[in-house]
Parts: C-alpha cells; structure tokens; sequence
C-alpha cells in the first residue's frame, strides 16, 4: 500500500436495510475514482454485502476492509443500547465474528435490533479490531452525559476485551455537540494511553443525495419526511468525502487520520471464493466415500433393472450398456470428488420416499444421470430417452453438480427437518434473498413518506406499464403522460426524482423458496446467520450466489403442489377394492387412453398442461406416445410457437411432411422428434456424431450457442465441419445442420427436464382418466383458498360429467371428496370466511356425536371460540343448511338469535326451569321473505367465488335471446358487430396510451369471454359496469392469440332496459275495461309512465282495449314513448290484470 493520507472504515451499503443509500459497486469505484487504495465496507448488524464488496475491490484493485457495525446491550436499559465498529484481521476473526451476529440473531434481537452482549467477548476477541463506535458508542453517550468516570471504566473495559486493538473514534459529521465530545475522547485517550482514529460515517455517495436518504430511512421506520417529531440521526455531511475534505476536516489531528491507514493495514482477511466444501457423509465400515457410492450405485442399478426388465434374458442382453454407462458416469463423478453430493442427496431424497413425502421424478439435467436414477434420486430411465448424463454434469468443465429436488408441499419440512437432524441444526439453514424496492412499490412508498393522499399517488403509480420488471426510465418512455404530470404538478416534481434515487435499492430480507445449505461443520465458520424477529427458521447472511461463491453447497428443496394432489389422489384410490398397493410409478407408459386426453385437449388440471395454448398444441399433435409428451412440454413456449418450428413438427407427425435427418447415422438421435431438433441433448448429440465431439465438447458447444458470442461460434463452425469432413459428411449437409443448430440454440429445451415433467403430466393424466372424481377432488383441495381456479375445475367436472354436491353441514369434511365413481362432496373449506379451525371444529364435534339439527344445534354444540357470525353467515350462503332448511333468507336472519340461544344455554350450564323445560330460549328461525332466485345467487357468488346452483343469467335468456342471439360458447372471430349478452364476473383497469381501459369477464352460463371496453366508452358506460350487473353489449370478436380463445372489443353496451328499448317494437298493454282499472286509469297510466318518458329513442306504447261490445288498438303519441326499465314493467303489472303487460320484439 502507498503512503495514503486517509481510508473510510465506515461505510452503509443499501444493504444495511434501514439506513445507507450506497450501491457496492458504486461505492469502489467512487473510491478508485478518488485515489484511496483500501476501503471499509461496515454495514449495521450484518455483512449481506460481503462477498459483492470482495469482488468488486479485488477487480478494482482496491484492499477490502471488513467490518459490522454492530449493537451492543445495555443490561441497564435495554432500550439504549449503544453501538460498537467491529472490524475483522484474518481468518480467526471473521469465524468470531459470524458467530457473535448469529448468535445476536437468535439468541438476542430486541425491538428488531440484533444485540451483542459484552459478556460474549469474554470467549475470545482473536482476529477482531474494536472502534468506539462514534457518538452512538457507550464511552461517547457517557461523556456526553457528563458521566466521565462511567466513560473512562467502559473504555478500559473495552481495551481489557480488545488488547491492543480498541480505537476512540472521532468524527465530523455535523453534529451540534461534535468538539465537546472530541475533547472528551481525547482527553480519555491520553489518560488511558488508548489510540484515537478518525473515521466518517458514509450513508451516501453525493452530497445532494441526501434527501434521498432520508426518505429511504422514513421509509424503514414508517415516518414522514415533514414529521417534525422524528428523529434525525443522519446529517448532510455523510457524503463519500475525499481524502483532501477528510484531511481538512481533521487537520489538527493528523495521526487520527494515519490511524484509518494503520488499521486499513492491520486488517488482511482473503475470503477463499469457488472452493467447494461438501459436509461430511458417514459410510459403514470406514469404507471410502468412492466406494460406498459405486457400491451403492451397483446394488440400485440391479433392482431398477429388475423392474425395467422382468424377463430374465431381456435383461441380461441390456445390462452391458446399462453397466458401461453407470462405470463411466461414477469414474466421472469420483475424478470431479462429488460422490459426496450424490450420496447426501440420495440419503435424503430416500427418507423421504419411505417416510411418505412425495418427491418428483426428477427436475432440471439431473434425470440425465444414470448414477442418480439408481440411487433413486431420479424416477426415469436415462437411456430410454436419450437422457446425457453430461448436460448434468461435464467432465470438461468442473462445476457443481445441481439437483432440484421436487417434494410435496406439506412434506418439503419434515424432509428438511430430518436435514437438520442427521447433520446437526448449526450446520443447516436456508438462505437469504433481498426485496428491493420496483418501480411501482417506490413511487407509493415515497408518496407515502411525503405525506401525498393515497389516491393520488395510486392515480400517477397506474401510469406505469404492467410490466415484470420495468424501470422507472423504461416507464418514462413507453408513458409520456408520466413526464407530463412531474412537469406540470408540483407534487410530482419531487416524488419521481425521490423515487428515481431509491428504485432498485435493497428493502427487506426474506428468505429463499427451495435453497438449503449443509455445511462441514458449523456454518458461523463460513457465513453469520440471520433471524428475522418473531422467525424461527435461521437464513444465511449471504444469497444463493455468494453462498455458493463461498463454498457452501446449496441443495434445492422445492415444494409442487402437483405432488401434494398426485398423493392425495393416490390415497383415495386406494379406498378402492383391490386396489390397497395403487403406486403411481408401476403404471406403464402406453395407455392408450392417456392419449386420448391429451389429443382431446381435456387437460385441465393436468400438469404443465392447463394453458389454452397447451391444449390448441395437444389436439393439433395428437400425440400418441410418451415421447411425444415429451415434446409437449418442450415445445410450449413462446420461442418455439413463434418460430414455425412447432407448425412443422405437427406436419410431420401427421405424416403431411416426411422427416429430414440429414445423415442416416443421425437418425436414431433424431427420429422421436421427426427430425427436428427439440431438446438441447439433440445439439450435442449431433455433434458428438457427426462432428466427432466428445459429449463434454458437445456440452461446451450448447453453451456457445446459447451464449451467442460471435468469435466463440466462429470458433465451434471451423471445429464442427473438420470434424464432420474428417467422418465423411457432405460439407454443405454440415453447414446447414450447424445454421439450424446455432438458430435451434434460441428455442432448445433441456429434454431431462421436459422428460421428467412429462412423467408427473402422464399420471395426472392418467388419474383424470381412470379416477376422475378422485383427481378432481384431490385437484380442487389444493387450491382452495383461490375461488377463481376451484370455478375452472368446477366447471371442467361437469364438462367431463361428474356431479358436484353441493356443501352439507352434515356431510362434507373441509376438504373436497370422491363420492363414489362420479360425485364429488363440496368442501366446507373452500366456502370464503369459513377458517380451517371453524370447519375443523364443526366436523370434529358431528363425527364425535353426530349429525347437526339445525343452525340452532350447531351454535349450541360447536366451541364458541371457532364459531363467530361472519362463519356461520358464510355456510348459509353457500347453502350448507339447505338439506335440513333451504330458507336461507330465514337462517341468515337468525344467526344472530342462534349465537345468543347458544350464549345464553352455555351460562344457565344446561339448567331446567320449574316443570323441567330448558332455559336456553326458543329456537324457532326469524320469518322472513324467501329470498328471490337472483339474490339468492349473488349471495351464493360472494361465499363461493362464483354461481353454483344456477346461473343469474338464466332467467334472463328468454327475453334476450330476442336481440343477443348467440350464446358466448358459440362465438367465432368476425368483421361484423354482434350481440352478446352476460353477467359481468369481473371488471379489471388498464392504463394505455389511449388513457383508461376496462377488461370485463362477461358469463352466460354456457361460456366467459374477456371484453375490451376502451377509454371514451368507458367513460360513457361507466354507471353500467358493475360486478353482477347483467350487460347487452355489441362488438367486434377477434381471435387473442395469447389465449388461443377470442377476445371481443365493445362498441356499445346497454343495460337490460337500454336494450328491451333499442330493440323493442312496443310496450302492449292489455286493457278489457273490467275490475281494477278504475274510471280515472288514464291519469293512472300517465303517472306510471311519466318518470320513464324517452321522446328520443324511446320505445312507443300501445294498448290493447276489449269490452263486451268493441276492441281498438291505440298507439300512444311520441311524446309518451319510454324506457323499458324493470320498476315500470313491475308497476304496470301491479296495476293490470297477469298477462296485460308484454314487450314486442
């Protein structure tokens, strides 16, 4: 290091989380930018930032100095606790220091606030530098509190703990008390011969930058900026000073500024990046972990042999390449030193499997290995599909292996629980991931903070794009209207320039779905953990890269729902006679009636094959094997659809195109695709054929493509067609193949993992086939809680013929159940404002003693604690009384005496009056009017998410099939405007540049369809468009190529009376002159119809008049025409005879 005259040791990254606005990378090259040689990154309480700070000062060739700024208790006062800079030497420092902040974490968070206890210090300091902390340290605040005896026994305290390594600090940053308390320190240092460091606190990089960081700081603690209570620890000042400010500001002190040089000297940790460091895996015996793993290996290889091929001789003649295979993929795996790994993942995966969690057939390159296939790690056949153990795997490029590990949602913590059993809860943990702050949650968020109404924030947040992933810049661009309104509203001028400073700056800390780290030993030797307050599950303070970059082995555990329905299904089918040993994995792969579904396009619900666009595929392919399932789950994806590739592989599947295979040796590679390549295996395939590539140079050449850098390709043609002119290939047969190749790299899949997810979508399929109530049930279990899905499947059952019962206090469970080889019990679970612990109860006490009476029995005998009136109104509405009382309007209306009865009984303890009667009050239902058929509905709708018992619409499409005349399940794209007619199921905006835009669900009980209703009509309608309301709407239908169905844009929309008017001939009315049309009924008549006259547009009247003796027909004048609302028909019909009133059509 050269003489420099000052080095930061105290810096915030963003990744100090409730304060500190610096960017890592930012933060080094300001720091190279001004000449200073080393650099402290200190953040509060953590070291997120580590390994991302190590990088970066390495690449610019800057020191890294490593430190915490860390929260020391106050065993006197818990809520002042004081501040302490610990700054790591080496090795054994960094080891000590991982362990004081995991053990802060979970041993000692207060108030958030992770506290390191001083008693802790007591077991060792090695390693570590100690800085006084600055005016938040305990020496300052007593000096400052005058305290100077308390001072000066804290500070030999510190010096006891930190032998030759405790430092005061002194600072100048702009505090109001700054010379006082220097002197004070100063004074101290000398008479306790203690060194005294110059250090400045660092939160942001640019001296204007520091309302941004205020914001940030109000944002953490959920203040406002204009607050004039909060506190305001942080002053302008803490700008990324230069070594000539820091040598001004601290002139008079020259050594405390050589100090921050010594201690940058002093302090040489190296952290060991891309080592591998796998835990210990015991084997018997004290065999070799190389030869348990190929014992192992053998002995799983001979029982998957034996179910691949019972026929004895069969097997023998296959075993050669199975065994040739297995011996070059462990040579391989033993060379790299990973057999480790693949045993560690097989003991787990196989617990698992005997203790009854599902776990996936495999996921990702992992299926490619035969090694993992007979530990039973994967469950499909690697040579039977052409799986490359070396797409996993490469010999060629060390790197290591990556399972992604499937298991059943419920199970995936019982399996990491075992995890941490087997390798001893220090070693074990998840991992960190950082929230950070997007481009909509920033812009609410400053908004907040500067105190701007909720509304009009959200208004201006609307303006950006619905776009995963956009930026503030990017949104700028595509909506004008954004820079706009900042111009032109003074509000705005501040918020998005806020907003455009914090964007992308880290948030929150959470944790990984699926990553679990097993370390060799304790993981505070390799990382410090962290806790949130009130968790109970430690994360690694570093990400899944850093992690990684450190050494420690990440292993994927990752929950599929699919799993949890594929075992529950299995459960019930094994209620079946005969059929107690049901296992999904014995089931062959050539049903033909499993083609069947996947040709029809019946695959709701079945995995990976739910989207409009999976099924127009399925019925266009006709698959009929499982190699084309395969494909299947390859080729739907927006870069295949798009490319014609898809469009050709039909053809020739077919039999429209005849297959191309360029070279006869590449057909066999090539002929389950039809000569055209799908899957990355393919591309490495054919060049290991044609080209002479070994499967590892085949595996680097994928890569290449898919990394599509010029010189590289250049590189891999020269090689690829030498090789192929060296075995004889037609150079221009080469040249072609390669083009397609490099242009294939785009859309290629990795076909392990489309295989292995092929499987999970075969025995769906297979279950929806054969067991289709189990299934379904199991299916709409798992998703519960989203009212939209359990209506998709609800409406797929009876498509594909079941019966779904409706929920029964008396009968359903919480979940949803097979009823016998065709009906499905609805579960009490999935009613909204039901609660799992309300149901539980209610089911545990009807098993216990029996079926309910009535709602009065249910309040009675149900614990109060579960049973509230938002449950109990939830159950009548979904119709859950009907099969002992269908008067819902009358159990709704007596909830609230039931709960009281209910009360009252639980308080008199059961007692009886004089003559034996109960004193718990009468419990006869409150009389009340049946509710209509529509209201009826739409109560049903709000506790199910949807229309079960019959459809609102019905009772509307006698009348408006007059006018709309095509039902929505019929509709086909068209030029011409139609009538369509619905109940409006959702209504959802959209921002365009056009300005507002509504997308409507539209439901006839046959079909929805999405309708685009654009800005000006919008505004027009905008009365009309309501949840439930029934809608008559014309308009253009298009096909919507991203949902494979059509899409209409609305011209025009009336509601019921609008179109009865527009389209009506007249309103009849039928007078015969006799009863209760009274001598005065024509000024009756004129003030029904005086609040709904319409003299433009309106619809004209006529009446019917008959006596004994003559009969007219009158049309009323224009001046008398109407609307044709429901209030006037229901009046006119009060007043005249049933019958006289009826509109023409």
């Amino acid at each position: 290091m050269t003489d420099p005259r000052f080095v930061h040791l105290r810096l915030h990254t963003e990744y100090s989380v409730t304060d500190g606005l610096v960017r890592v990378g930012e933060a080094v090259r300001h720091a190279r930018t001004i000449g200073m040689p080393a650099l402290g990154l200190s953040d509060l309480s953590n070291t997120f930032g580590w390994v991302k700070f190590y990088r970066a000062a390495r690449g610019a060739g800057i020191k890294p100095v490593f430190g915490c700024d860390v929260w020391v208790s106050n065993t006197v006062d818990r809520n002042r606790p004081s501040r302490l800079l610990l700054l790591v030497q080496h090795r054994e420092g960094y080891r000590r220091l991982c362990e004081l902040l995991a053990r802060a974490y979970q041993e000692n968070l207060h108030r958030g606030r992770a506290e390191i206890d001083p008693a802790w210090l007591a077991a060792g300091t090695d390693g570590l530098l100690a800085l006084s902390g600055g005016d938040a340290g305990d020496v300052a605040q007593m000096i400052l509190d005058e305290k100077l005896d308390a001072a000066r026994a804290a500070a030999e305290a510190w010096a006891a703990r930190f032998p030759g390594r405790y430092y005061l600090e002194l600072q100048r940053f702009g505090q109001p008390h700054t010379e006082r308390l220097i002197d004070g320190l100063l004074d101290l240092g000398a008479a306790l011969n203690l060194p005294a460091v110059a250090t400045h606190p660092i939160q942001f990089i640019a001296a204007d930058d520091f309302k941004a960081h205020e914001a940030r700081v109000c944002i953490a603690e959920g203040m406002m900026l204009g607050d004039p209570r909060r506190p305001r620890p942080f002053t302008a000042e803490q700008y990324f000073k230069t070594p000539d400010e820091m040598a001004e500001l601290f002139a008079d002190l020259p050594e405390a500024l050589q100090n921050s040089v010594e201690i940058a000297r002093r302090c040489n940790l190296t952290l060991e990046l891309g080592k591998s460091r796998l835990p210990d895996f015991p084997t018997p015996d004290g065999m070799s972990l190389d030869d348990y793993m190929r014992q192992r290996a053998f002995e799983g290889l001979q029982k998957r042999m034996a179910q691949l091929y019972p026929d004895a001789a069969r097997r023998a003649a296959r075993l050669p390449e199975y065994t040739e295979r297995l011996e070059f993929e462990l040579g391989t795996i033993i060379q790299m030193g990973f057999p480790g790994y693949f045993l560690i993942v097989a003991d787990f995966i196989n617990w698992a499997k005997n203790n009854n969690v599902p776990v996936g057939p495999g996921r990702g390159s992992g299926a490619g290995s035969l090694v993992a296939y007979s530990l039973r790690i994967t469950d499909l056949d690697p040579l039977a599909y052409d799986l490359l153990f070396e797409r996993f795997l490469n010999p060629e490029r060390v790197s290591m292996p990556d399972f992604d590990i499937d298991f059943c949602q419920d199970g995936r913590d019982r399996v990491i629980q075992y995890v941490k059993e087997k390798y001893g809860h220090a070693a074990v943990s998840q991992i960190a991931t950082f929230g950070t702050m997007a481009a909509k949650a920033v812009l609410r968020d400053v908004g907040r903070v500067l105190d701007l109404p909720y509304l009009f924030v959200d208004k201006f947040v609307k303006l950006v794009p619905n776009e995963l992933g956009i930026s503030l810049a990017e949104a700028r661009e595509k909506e004008p209207q954004i820079d706009e309104r900042a111009k032109n509203e003074e509000e705005l001028a501040e918020l998005l320039p806020l907003a455009e400073k914090l964007e992308g700056i880290t948030r929150n800390v959470g944790m990984h779905a699926g990553g679990v780290l097993i370390a060799p030993g304790k993981l505070t030797d390799f990382c410090p953990l962290y806790q949130a307050e009130g968790s109970d599950a430690a994360v690694s303070q570093f990400d899944k890269d850093d992690v990684e970059a450190i050494g420690l082995v990440k292993f994927d555990f990752l929950g599929l729902r699919t799993l949890t329905i594929l075992a529950e299904a299995v459960r019930f089918v094994q209620r079946h006679d005969g059929r107690r040993d049901f296992r999904l994995e014995d089931l062959p792969l050539d049903d033909p009636a499993v083609y069947q579904l996947f040709a029809a396009g019946n695959t709701t619900a079945v995995f990976q094959s739910e989207s409009r666009s999976a099924k127009d595929l399925e019925k266009k392919l006709k698959g009929d094997c499982f190699e084309d399932i395969i494909a299947l789950m390859a080729l739907n994806r927006p870069g295949p659809l798009g490319s014609g590739m898809v469009d050709d592989f039909i053809a020739r599947k077919q039999g429209k195109q005849k297959p191309e295979y360029f070279h006869p040796d590449l057909e066999p590679v090539l002929k389950s695709t039809y000569g055209i390549i799908v899957y990355q295996e393919q591309v490495m395939l054919v060049a290991q054929i044609l080209a002479g590539y070994s499967l590892g140079a085949a595996d680097m050449l994928r890569r290449a493509m898919g990394k599509k850098k010029p010189e590289e390709m250049a590189q891999q043609r020269t090689i690829f067609l030498e090789g192929a002119a060296k075995r004889g290939a037609d150079t221009k047969v080469a040249e072609r193949l390669f083009d397609l190749m490099e242009k294939f790299a785009e859309y290629g899949f990795n076909k392990s993992h489309s295989a292995a997810y092929a499987l999970v979508a075969y025995h769906t399929a297979w279950l929806k086939a054969y067991y289709p109530a189990e299934f379904m049930a199991a299916t709409m279990s798992s998703e519960m809680s989203d009212t939209d899905k359990v209506r998709v499947f609800y409406e797929d059952c009876r498509a594909n013929g079941l019966t779904m019962l409706a929920p029964d206090i008396n009968r359903s469970g919480y979940r949803f159940e097979p009823v016998g080889k065709t009906d499905i019990r609805y579960g009490l679970g999935a009613i909204k404002g039901s609660g799992e612990a309300a149901i539980g109860a209610i089911v545990a006490e009807r098993e216990a003693n029996g079926p309910y009476k009535g709602l009065f029995d249910l309040t009675r005998r149900v614990d109060k604690r579960y049973l509230n009136r938002r449950v109990l109104e939830a159950l009548v509405k979904a119709g859950a009384f009907d099969a002992l009382n269908d008067h819902r309007a009358s159990l709704m209306a007596s909830v609230g005496a039931a709960l009281e009865t209910a009360d009252r009984a639980a308080r008199s303890g059961g007692q009886v009056g004089l003559f034996g009667e109960a004193l718990d009050g009468g419990e006869d239902l409150i009389d009340v009017p049946l509710w209509p058929e529509q209201e009826k509905l739409l109560q049903e709708k709000s506790a199910l998410g949807y229309f079960f018992s019959g459809h609102p619409f019905t009772s509307y499409l006698a009348e408006v099939s007059s006018f709309a005349k095509r039902q929505l399940d019929s509709l086909e794209p068209s030029r011409d405007p139609v009538m369509l007619a619905g109940i409006a199921v959702s209504l959802r905006t959209q921002m365009t540049r056009r300005g507002k835009m509504l997308i409507l669900l539209l439901d006839d009980a046959t079909a929805q369809v999405e309708v685009v209703i654009f800005n000006e009509l919008y505004e027009q309608s905008r009365h009309l468009l309501k949840d439930d309301a029934l809608l008559i709407i014309e308009g253009k239908v298009n096909r919507d190529d991203y949902s494979g169905g059509v899409r209409v844009t609305a011209e025009r929309i009336d509601d019921l009376a609008g179109a009865r008017t527009r389209f009506a001939q007249g309103l009849r009315l039928a007078c015969d002159g006799q009863g209760h049309v009274q001598p005065h009924g024509g000024r009756k008549l004129a003030e029904l119809l005086t609040p709904y006259r319409l003299e433009e547009g309106g619809c004209p009247v006529w009446i019917e008049y008959h006596n004994l003796s003559a009969r007219c027909r009158v049309r009323l004048g224009d001046d008398w025409r109407v609307r044709l609302d429901d209030r006037l028909l229901e009046s006119l019909d009060n007043w005249l005879k049933p019958g006289a009133v009826s509109v023409m059509y």
